[in-house]
C-alpha cells in the first residue's frame, strides 16, 4: 500500500480540476472491498421473478385508492399514461444497466451522467422509494393478514405487531443468501399470478362481474364530471400516483447486476418479460376486481382482492382460506422490495455516501445484511410512529406511506431519464450491449410524466401532509451529503467507472 497516498492525491487533484462537486476520495484497500463482496446467482428468469415479485402486491392492494380519487374511468386513463411511461423507462434503464452493470443502479447512472451530486440525489431518492415502499407493503400485508385470521380464527392483532412480524420473517429470508432470495421471489411470483388467474376464473364464471359496477360512482359537480369521470378531468392527475403502484419496483433489476450472471444480457430480457407480465396482470385485475365489487366500494378497501373473493364466495369459509394464497403476492413484494432497499443502501454506503459500515456483507452468505436491517428499522419506525404523529391508521396510513414512496420514486425516475439523455449526448461511444427501441424520445416523454406526477403529489388533500414532511427530510438528506459525506467518498466500481469516463 506504499502507493496509496500518491494515488489518493492524484484522485483528489483530478476531482478538483474537473469540477465533480468538490468531492474527496478516502483510501480503501482490498480488505475494504473483501468485506463488501457479493455473489452471482441469477439469470434472466430469476430477474423476471424478482421484478414481478417486487411489484405484484400493487395488484392486490393500493392501486384501488386511485379509483377513490378519480373513479374507474379516471384511474383507467391514469394507468394507461403511467403504464406507457414505465415501459419507456424500463427500456431506457435496461440500456443503461447493460452499459453500466453495477449494483448502484439508479445512483450509478446519475453519478456517471451528472457527477457526485446527481448520483447522490438519484440514489437517495431511490432509498426513500424502496425503504418506504417496504413499509407500505408491510401495512397492506398486515391488513390482509388481520382480516384473514379474524375471519378464520377470530384472531386480531394491532397493525404494528403484524408488520413487525413480517419484517422479521423477510429479514431472515433476505439474509439467508442470494440463492434463497431469488428462488423465493420466483416461486412467490408464480403463486401470486396463479391467485390472480384463479380470481379471474371465479369472477367470470360466478356471475358476479358486471360492467355497470365500474361506473357506480355518482358524478360530482367538478368540471368535466360524467359517469366515466365522476370527479372531473383534474382527478386523472390525482390518480397518477396510485397508478404507479401497478408497476413500482420493476425498475429495481439493475440493483442485482453484481449478483447476476451476464447482467448485460439478462437485465434487459428479464425487465421486458416482467413489464409485459405486469401490464397484462394490471389490466385484468383493474377491470375484474371493481367489476365484482363496484367502484365505490373498492375505492375505499384495504384488501380489495379479499373483498372480491368474499363477494364471489359469500358467507363461506372458502374466501378467507383462498385469501391465504392472496397473501403470497404481498409477501412476494415484501421480499422483493426489501432486496432492492438493501442493495441500494449497500451501494451508496460502499461508495461512502452513507455510513460505510452499512455496506458490510455476511462472510458466508455475501448478503448486505447491515443495509437490510438499517432499511427495515427506518421503515418499521414509520409504521409505528406515523400514526402517532398524524393520527392516520389502516388504509389512510397505507395511502400516506404510498404517496411518500411515490415522492421518492418519481424523483429517481425523472433523474434516471435525465441521466439517459445526458449519457446519450456526452458518452455516445460507451459500449451498449442493449439499445432501447424508444431512444431519447421515449426517455424524454417518461421524464415529463414523472415531473408532472411530482408536481401533482402535494395537491392531493388526503395525502398532502406526509409528502410535505418528507420534503423536509429530503432537504436534510441533501445537507448531510453536502456538509459531511461529500469529503469521505470511496472509489467503488460505480465511482471508478464515472471517473474513467468523465469529460
Amino acid at each position: 500500500m506504499a502507493q496509496a497516498k500518491p494515488i489518493y492525491d492524484l484522485l483528489e487533484g483530478l476531482v478538483s480540476q474537473k469540477g465533480t462537486g468538490g468531492v474527496v476520495y478516502q483510501q480503501a484497500n482490498s480488505e475494504y472491498f473483501d468485506k463488501r463482496g457479493l455473489q452471482r446467482h441469477a439469470g434472466s428468469w430469476g430477474l423476471w421473478g424478482l421484478g414481478v415479485a417486487a411489484v405484484i402486491s400493487g395488484h392486490f392492494s393500493g392501486w384501488n385508492l386511485g379509483i377513490g380519487q378519480a373513479g374507474w374511468g379516471g384511474m383507467l386513463l391514469a394507468t394507461i399514461i403511467v403504464g406507457g411511461s414505465f415501459l419507456f423507462m424500463v427500456l431506457s434503464i435496461s440500456e443503461m444497466a447493460a452499459a453500466l452493470p453495477h449494483t448502484g443502479g439508479a445512483y450509478s447512472f446519475g453519478r456517471t451522467a451528472m457527477g457526485p451530486w446527481g448520483g447522490y440525489v438519484t440514489g437517495f431518492a431511490e432509498t426513500i422509494e424502496y425503504v418506504i415502499t417496504t413499509a407500505v407493503v408491510g401495512v397492506f400485508t398486515g391488513l390482509y393478514a388481520d382480516a384473514i385470521f379474524n375471519d378464520l380464527f377470530g384472531i386480531s392483532l394491532p397493525l404494528w405487531a403484524w408488520v413487525g412480524f413480517f419484517y422479521l420473517v423477510f429479514l431472515a429470508i433476505n439474509g439467508s443468501g442470494v440463492n434463497v432470495s431469488f428462488t423465493f421471489a420466483f416461486w412467490m411470483a408464480i403463486i401470486s399470478l396463479g391467485v390472480i388467474a384463479f380470481f379471474v376464473i371465479v369472477a367470470l364464471i360466478g356471475g358476479n362481474f358486471s360492467f355497470a359496477n365500474l361506473f357506480d360512482i355518482e358524478p360530482t359537480s367538478a368540471a368535466g364530471a360524467s359517469t366515466f369521470l365522476p370527479y372531473g378531468f383534474a382527478s386523472i392527475l390525482l390518480a397518477l400516483p396510485f397508478a404507479i403502484w401497478f408497476f413500482l419496483g420493476i425498475e429495481e433489476l439493475p440493483l442485482a447486476a453484481e449478483e447476476t450472471h451476464s447482467p448485460q444480457e439478462a437485465i434487459p430480457v428479464g425487465a421486458f418479460r416482467g413489464m409485459m407480465t405486469l401490464i397484462a396482470s394490471a389490466l385484468i385485475i383493474f377491470t375484474l376486481n371493481p367489476g365484482v365489487l363496484g367502484a365505490q366500494v373498492i375505492g375505499e378497501s384495504g384488501e380489495p382482492l379479499l373483498d372480491g373473493l368474499r363477494q364471489v364466495f359469500p358467507n363461506q369459509a372458502i374466501a378467507p382460506l383462498l385469501s391465504l394464497f392472496a397473501l403470497a403476492g404481498l409477501m412476494a413484494s415484501f421480499q422483493g422490495i426489501m432486496f432492492a432497499a438493501g442493495r441500494n443502501v449497500y451501494s451508496l454506503s460502499r461508495a461512502g455516501y452513507y455510513p460505510k459500515w452499512l455496506s458490510i456483507t455476511g462472510t458466508k452468505t455475501k448478503v448486505p445484511w447491515v443495509a437490510l436491517v438499517g432499511g427495515a428499522v427506518v421503515g418499521y419506525a414509520l409504521v409505528v410512529f406515523l400514526p402517532i404523529l398524524s393520527g392516520r391508521d389502516g388504509v389512510l396510513l397505507a395511502g400516506s406511506l404510498l404517496s411518500m414512496a411515490v415522492f421518492g420514486a418519481v424523483i429517481s425516475y425523472a433523474l434516471q431519464m435525465v441521466s439517459y439523455l445526458l449519457l446519450k449526448k456526452n458518452l455516445p461511444n460507451i459500449n451498449r450491449p442493449y439499445v432501447s427501441p424508444v431512444g431519447t424520445a421515449g426517455a424524454f416523454i417518461a421524464m415529463i410524466i414523472w415531473i408532472v406526477v411530482l408536481i401533482v403529489l402535494p395537491f392531493s388533500p388526503d395525502y398532502r401532509e406526509p409528502v410535505i414532511w418528507l420534503m423536509f427530510a429530503f432537504v436534510a438528506g441533501l445537507l448531510y451529503f453536502g456538509l459531511y459525506t461529500r469529503k469521505r467518498l470511496v472509489l467503488s466500481p460505480e465511482e471508478k467507472f464515472a471517473m474513467d469516463h468523465q469529460k
